[in-house]
């Protein structure tokens, strides 16, 4: 799985977030994992539903469409949940009571950026768009 940073207008939000773009990484996700602490997520695309079925923690998703804008988000889901966004084409999974932190607003564009990316470089693309 690769891993970079989460930002918004240039500003990193997350310093650790996961992207899983593949069928197995998908389907595996946060499952057997250790939880997600403070500034780490899981980018899962394309994803528009998860669950927490088998998890010990909850989680604060957060719903982006093809171009990274947020169209929603669910605060603490708790184990044994599901939540979709059907317009979605990203989930970010993070550790719960991390929205209250990131302040999300519908609309916004959040971009995922490879760890070896260069401050000067761009974000990588979401599906839909070509750097």
């Amino acid at each position: 799985m690769r891993c970079g940073t989460l930002r918004r207008e240039g500003e990193v939000l997350l310093h650790s977030v996961w992207r899983a773009d593949t069928w197995w990484l998908r389907l595996r996700g946060l499952l057997g994992r250790a939880p997600l602490q403070s500034g780490q997520g899981l980018l899962i695309e394309p994803c528009n539903s998860v669950h927490t079925f088998a998890m010990g923690y909850a989680l604060d998703l957060l719903f982006l469409d093809r171009d990274g804008h947020v169209l929603e988000w669910r605060e603490r889901v708790r184990p044994w949940r599901g939540a979709a966004c059907l317009r979605a084409h990203a989930t970010l999974e993070l550790a719960a009571g991390s929205l209250q932190a990131l302040q999300p607003t519908r609309g916004e564009r959040l971009a995922w950026w490879p760890a070896e990316a260069s401050a000067a470089s761009r974000p990588t693309a979401f599906a839909g768009e070509h750097p």
